[in-house]
C-alpha cells in the first residue's frame, strides 16, 4: 500500500515538473509585449499586496514614517543581493540619474502615503490609473516610444472607468484626500518615465536595490521628525512590504526592460480587481456598484488592447 503511495506521488510530481518546464518553455517563446504585459500584471499584484500591508502600517504610524520603513525594510530585504555579488557589481552607470530618480519618486510617495490611509483600496488603485495616462504622454514625447491607437483607445477607456469609480467620492469626506492621491500620480510618473530610461544602461536589480537606497535616504529626515517606535509586529510588516515591494519593483523594471511602457501599462488596470477583493477580505469594504461598474469597463479595455496586440503580432 505504501508503495503504491509513493509511486502515485512520484507519478504526480514527475507530471507537475514536466508541466512546470513546458510552460517555461512556451514563456520563453512569447513576444516581448506579451512578456511586458504578464510581468506588469505580476508587478501589479504584488504591489497591491503591498498597499494593503502599507495602508494597515500607515493607519497604526504617521505615514512619512511609513514610507520611511517601508524602503528600509527593502534595504535589508536586498542586502543579500549586494553581500552575494558585491558591491562593485551594484553599483550603477548613473549615479546621478539614480538619485534624481530616487527624489522624484520621494516626493511623489510623501503625497501617496498621507492620503494612503484615509480612502479605500480600490479607490487608492483606481486613482493611481491615471498614471499610465501620463506614463503614456510622456513615454511619446521624451522617449520617443510608438503610440498606435489601441494603446489610446484602452488608455481612454481606463480613464473614463476610473472617472466612474472615483468621482462620486471627490464631493465626500475624503475629498481632500482624493485630490491628493491624484496629485502624486504625475509625480510618480515621471519617476516611472526615470526608470524606464534607465533600464538602457543599468541593470533590473541595480535599479531595485538603488530606488530602495535613495528613497530611504530622502524620505529620512521627514520619518525623523514624527517617529515613534514600531513593536515587533509592526517591524515584521515593513520586512514583509520590503520584500513585496522589491518583487514588485523588480516584476516592473523586468517588463519596461523587455517591452514599451505604453504597451504594458494597460494591463495595470486590473490592478482593481485585486484591490478590490483583498479590501473586501481584509478590510470589509464593500466596493460601491460606481466601482464594480468602473472596473468592468477597465477590464474590458485592458482585454481588447491585450487581444489587438496578439493579433498585430500574429500578422
Amino acid at each position: 500500500m505504501k508503495a503504491a503511495v509513493r509511486r502515485a506521488a512520484s507519478s504526480i510530481c514527475s507530471g507537475l515538473r514536466r508541466q512546470w518546464v513546458l510552460g517555461l518553455q512556451r514563456a520563453t517563446r512569447l513576444d516581448a509585449t506579451i512578456k511586458g504585459m504578464l510581468w506588469m500584471a505580476l508587478s501589479g499584484l504584488l504591489l497591491v499586496l503591498l498597499n494593503v500591508i502599507c495602508r494597515y502600517l500607515a493607519q497604526q504610524l504617521h505615514p512619512l514614517q511609513a514610507q520611511f520603513l517601508r524602503y528600509f525594510g527593502a534595504m535589508l530585504v536586498m542586502l543579500p543581493l549586494v553581500g552575494r555579488s558585491g558591491w562593485s557589481a551594484c553599483w550603477p552607470r548613473q549615479v546621478g540619474g539614480q538619485f534624481a530618480r530616487g527624489a522624484v519618486h520621494a516626493a511623489g510617495l510623501s503625497i501617496w502615503f498621507i492620503a494612503l490611509p484615509r480612502i479605500p483600496i480600490a479607490d487608492t488603485t483606481a486613482i493611481a490609473f491615471t498614471g499610465p495616462i501620463f506614463i503614456m504622454l510622456g513615454a511619446r514625447i521624451f522617449l520617443a516610444e510608438e503610440m498606435r491607437w489601441e494603446r489610446w483607445v484602452a488608455a481612454g477607456i481606463g480613464l473614463v472607468g476610473v472617472l466612474i469609480v472615483v468621482g462620486p467620492g471627490l464631493s465626500g469626506a475624503g475629498g481632500v484626500y482624493s485630490l491628493l492621491m491624484l496629485a502624486s500620480s504625475p509625480v510618480l510618473a515621471a519617476s516611472l518615465l526615470m526608470t524606464k530610461a534607465l533600464t538602457r544602461t543599468e541593470r533590473v536589480d541595480v535599479l531595485v536595490l538603488w530606488q530602495a537606497i535613495t528613497v530611504t535616504l530622502f524620505s529620512l529626515p521627514l520619518a525623523l521628525w514624527f517617529w515613534s517606535a514600531p513593536n515587533a509586529w509592526q517591524w515584521l510588516g515593513f520586512v514583509a512590504a520590503g520584500g513585496l515591494g522589491a518583487a514588485g519593483q523588480y516584476c516592473l523594471a523586468r517588463s519596461f526592460s523587455v517591452a514599451d511602457i505604453s504597451a504594458s501599462q494597460s494591463v495595470r488596470f486590473l490592478d482593481l480587481v485585486w484591490a478590490a477583493m483583498l479590501g473586501w477580505m481584509l478590510f470589509g469594504e464593500h466596493p460601491s456598484h460606481f466601482t464594480l461598474i468602473g472596473g468592468a469597463l477597465i477590464c474590458m479595455g485592458t482585454l481588447w488592447a491585450a487581444r489587438r496586440e496578439s493579433r498585430r503580432l500574429a500578422r
